[in-house]
């Protein structure tokens, strides 16, 4: 999308030619109008994949999440929680999750009755870099028996391998713009 990639230009961060911050406008303040156009792009991507529900992990993916849920009809919109909550029981999947950005391990749940053998799961997320997060996500419908037909996400850094990884799996991955560099602390498109 040459409106998401301008806005990385224009309004994102590079940091040691590493780290993209777009805190601006995509995990810390959302521009509103510009999920949306990712989500319609993401609903045109997989439309035709049989999702029946969106699955995301907690926190920055959520308003992607949400927006391609509602996007694609008002499916059931699935986040994996980063903590354990005493609401949420022991009836769980679990896997575990390193992020590249904080470089810390998190264990990720997501309750027993909300991935179900007979969903048709679509992974939503804000970043793809590793693909680390995607593939806890896909560990825990592994464990449901549930099917996993893609991910998408709003930025992807090539450069990291995480679609090679997920591809290697057989799913389709999406991106709304692949950073396919940092030079000089830029990104190339």
């Amino acid at each position: 999308m040459k409106n998401l990639e301008q806005r990385i230009i224009e309004d994102g961060v590079v940091i040691n030619n590493d780290i993209l911050k777009v805190d601006s406008f995509i995990n810390h303040q959302i521009d509103v109008a510009l999920v949306r156009d990712i989500a319609k792009d993401i609903t045109k991507e997989f439309a035709s994949f049989g999702v029946n529900k969106i699955l995301t992990i907690e926190t920055s993916g959520i308003a992607f999440a949400y927006a391609v849920a509602e996007e694609m009809g008002n499916l059931p919109l699935v986040f994996a929680k980063k903590s354990k909550s005493a609401t949420v029981g022991n009836d769980v999947y679990t896997a575990e999750v390193k992020s590249f950005t904080r470089n810390i391990v998190s264990k990720i749940t997501v309750a027993n009755k909300y991935l179900k053998p007979s969903d048709t799961v679509l992974i939503v997320d804000d970043f793809l870099a590793e693909g680390n997060a995607s593939i806890g996500l896909i560990d825990l419908c592994k464990q449901a028996g549930t099917k996993v037909v893609g991910v998408a996400v709003a930025i992807e850094k090539g450069f990291q391998g995480g679609r090679n990884r997920l591809e290697a799996l057989g799913l389709k991955v999406y991106s709304a713009a692949d950073v396919k560099a940092f030079v000089d602390n830029k990104p190339v498109f």
